[in-house]
């Protein structure tokens, strides 16, 4: 090829197959509808289920709640009521029943509650010991704690201690002159107790589900170490067994504050003798439903829930201090 050729440049021929196609992105995924569909007849189906729980709850534990909130501000009495403001609370510090009541309602509570926690735990250290006959021996001592709060045993019980009941009767086989117990002011609450001290039942059956879960290699390592029941009993027992009485003592101290029935039947509504047994309960009901005074009935309702709320978180205040978890440092 000399300088003056020009040289051609023939362009390559395409190929005669289709032209390459480009990979098309992936369609994003449909939605699932049937398990959406699922979640939501599963919520509605508990819905449903907790309906009945949730309308009780509205109806009758926060409506009255609120209504009663709203009639402690009042001098509501047979369907007319006046807002009032604070002047029920203010008359709590000036009504010297009522400072009779809080008085004997604590009486009753912390002295009733330490002694029935103690045959509570000591039946339970017996019975945890495997007798024979175990469920009915359970069932018998259980039993009290289910009638305790009975009408009918509070006539038993004004009987018993009556001036011509059981406890004389026995008191005169060694020729020594009872009293009327349940109509003298200075053995009244006495018997009260006693009744509560009586209903040791529920307690004991959570202690003893406490200590069937304590291992027994602890007791056998006190042994080795040369500590006696006694000594067993105050360093393995106890602080292990400490949750279990933390959470009867909350339930116990909650119970005694709200304790009605007993008191109602022995003393006849009245509270008597000389209010030796008007509980906290006991005056709101003669308030609210003997003298009608439905507002200042309900600022008592209140002082109770105040005061039950106050020893509940003394309780876990004070509980860091002396009760015992597995998972402690």
């Amino acid at each position: 090829m000399t300088d003056n050729d020009v040289a051609v440049v023939r362009p390559k021929r395409r190929s005669s197959g289709p032209p390459p196609e480009t990979a098309a992105p992936a369609p994003p995924p449909a939605p699932n509808k049937g398990r959406g569909t699922i979640r939501t007849r599963e919520r509605w189906a508990a819905l449903s289920f907790m309906s009945p729980w949730i309308i009780g709850l509205l109806a009758i534990t926060i409506g009255p709640m609120v209504a009663s909130f709203y009639l402690s501000f009042t001098d509501y009495s047979l369907g007319y009521g006046e807002w009032v403001g604070g002047e029920n609370y203010a008359r709590m510090f000036e009504d010297p029943r009522l400072a009779n009541a809080v008085k004997v309602t604590a009486v009753y509570t912390f002295v009733s509650v330490p002694l029935q926690l103690a045959a509570a735990l000591l039946l339970a250290i017996v019975l945890d010991r495997g007798l024979r006959g175990m469920s009915f021996y359970r069932s018998v001592f259980y039993l009290p704690s289910l009638l305790g709060g009975s009408v009918a045993i509070a006539i038993m019980w004004r009987q018993i201690f009556g001036t011509e009941g059981l406890v004389n009767q026995v008191l005169a086989i060694f020729g020594v002159q009872g009293e009327g117990w349940v109509s003298h002011p200075d053995y009244a609450l006495g018997t009260l107790i006693i009744l509560h001290v009586w209903t040791f039942g529920s307690p004991m059956i959570i202690f003893l589900a406490g200590l069937r879960q304590i291992p027994q290699m602890y007791y056998e390592a006190a042994k080795v170490d040369g500590a006696g029941p006694l000594r067993r009993f105050w360093s393995v027992t106890i602080p292990l067994l400490t949750p279990i009485i933390f959470f009867n003592l909350v339930l116990q101290i909650i119970n005694s504050f709200q304790s009605f029935t007993q008191a109602f039947i022995i003393s006849s509504g009245k509270g008597g003798p000389a209010d030796s047994t008007m509980f906290l309960t006991l005056y709101l009901y003669d308030q609210g439903f003997t003298q009608f005074d439905m507002g200042y009935a309900s600022a008592i309702a209140w002082l109770l829930l105040a005061i039950i709320a106050i020893f509940t978180a003394l309780n876990f205040l004070m509980s860091k201090f002396w009760v015992f978890y597995g998972d402690n440092d």
